[in-house]
């Protein structure tokens, strides 16, 4: 847990998720640093320290979206996007992103060697905006029906967008 890349996504993320939250507007229902008890129904939300969410977010996102092998700006943005809008959801805004610059990867949500191997063969700004499209796209559209966050959650890009220009 020590890498540079991802202490730079980690600290962004829970600068953006904050602390303990149960707000009945909100599907995510109960959640402390962003992670919920609808997905870690075992979890004691209410008492989560920072130490176990690093380890839940290292553990259950970082390493499974393989975002130690991508370029550190791709991975701020693939790792903030599975922890916002799920791993599943990230991983194929990654896969789809690098079929629109020409990269002959499957959309399955599965990053494996083919889908880290496109990823640091393209051109880094380019699949950084296309990244950042989709979830600009996302939260537009979940914004119709959830229209209170939708400001918070444009907030969230912009200053993810500053962020990875800062990154090498």
């Amino acid at each position: 847990m020590d890498s540079k890349a991802f202490q730079a996504a980690i600290n962004f993320v829970l600068s953006q998720e904050g602390g303990y939250v149960n707000d009945p507007r909100d599907p995510g229902g109960e959640t402390n640093f962003g992670i919920s008890k609808r997905t870690y129904p075992n979890v004691d939300i209410k008492n989560l320290t920072r130490n176990k969410a690093e380890k839940i977010y290292y553990e259950d996102y970082w390493l499974k979206l393989g975002c130690g092998e991508l370029p550190a700006p791709v991975a701020t943005i693939t790792f903030g996007s599975a922890v916002n809008c799920g791993r599943g959801r990230a991983a194929k805004w990654l896969q789809k992103a690098l079929r629109q610059l020409g990269k002959d990867i499957t959309v399955d949500g599965d990053v494996g060697p083919w889908t880290l191997h496109a990823a640091n063969e393209a051109d880094c700004t380019d699949l950084c905006l296309l990244l950042v499209r989709e979830r600009i796209l996302h939260y537009t559209k979940l914004g119709r029906r959830q229209p209170q966050y939708l400001r918070g959650w444009l907030n969230r890009v912009a200053e993810l967008l500053k962020l990875v220009t800062t990154i090498n």
